[in-house]
């Protein structure tokens, strides 16, 4: 008898595991069912997020760089599965670069948005970026992949925790980028990927009161509604570029914080 193919299953990603919807729907999208997540599922990527967050802010610049880079090596060694999901090879080429990238800003960025200050008095004054905490991002419809990685990874630079709304109409790509992130080294939870209808999802991110950023760059016609719900709990908003990468992509994700200190002390 000949075998029947064992079809692969698209699942979310929430706390470092895959799990199906708690609501058990699907919904269509490049020949496949994909998971249609919840508000349920939503609340379980957040909780995963602020307790990931810490782990991944206490690390060191150098050691957050290596773990972007590893993410970089385990795309390009799916870089086929990956050119079949999305806009191809080109495609896949230019997000792994981007995650390259990023990984070398790692342990640079904070001595550019950082500073020592001249004030009048014998005082050190110093400031330094710090990561925002958790991060909402609604990704771009196109392209998905670069699209995605474009938002998520100067976010993940930063120290932050991400919780993702991937491409509703091209969701695929989103989730084998989800099995490279299990196997890079990142804290579970760190990046969380949910898949299904935006307009369900994000404006509960928005309102969502420990979620500290959203990322408007993919939300379109949603985006005045999130932005009003975003702030009413003073909510930072973000809005973005589907295709870029640069040092102000980090800043758009990190406080600056001023510390004081006596001389001699």
């Amino acid at each position: 008898m000949a075998r029947l193919p064992v079809r692969k299953t698209y699942k979310l990603f929430i706390g470092g595991a895959f799990p199906r919807s708690e609501s058990g729907r699907t919904y269509a999208a490049q020949g496949s069912n994909v998971a249609r997540a919840s508000r349920k599922d939503a609340r379980d990527a957040v909780s995963a997020a602020r307790a990931a967050q810490p782990r991944w802010s206490a690390q060191t610049a150098y050691n957050r760089g290596q773990v972007l880079y590893r993410v970089a090596e385990m795309m390009e060694a799916r870089l086929a599965e990956f050119a079949v999901l999305c806009g191809g090879r080109d495609e896949v080429e230019r997000s792994i670069d981007r995650w390259v990238w990023y990984a070398g800003f790692a342990d640079k960025f904070a001595q550019l948005l950082g500073a020592a200050n001249p004030v009048a008095g014998p005082y050190f004054n110093f400031t330094v970026p710090e990561p925002t905490g958790v991060v909402a991002i609604v990704a771009p419809e196109q392209p998905a992949l670069l699209g995605l990685v474009s938002r998520v990874a100067p976010a993940l630079v930063g120290g932050n925790a991400v919780v993702a709304i991937a491409s509703e109409g091209v969701p695929l790509a989103a989730i084998e980028l989800a099995e490279a992130l299990a196997t890079s080294d990142l804290p579970a939870g760190t990046v969380n990927l949910l898949t299904g209808e935006r307009s369900e999802l994000a404006p509960w991110l928005a309102s969502h009161m420990d979620v500290n950023a959203i990322d408007l760059t993919g939300a379109d016609v949603l985006g005045p509604e999130l932005e009003r719900a975003g702030a009413d709990n003073v909510k930072r908003v973000v809005r973005g570029l589907a295709d870029s990468q640069g040092l102000s992509e980090i800043s758009a994700f990190v406080e600056l914080k001023t510390v004081w200190h006596p001389i001699g002390l």
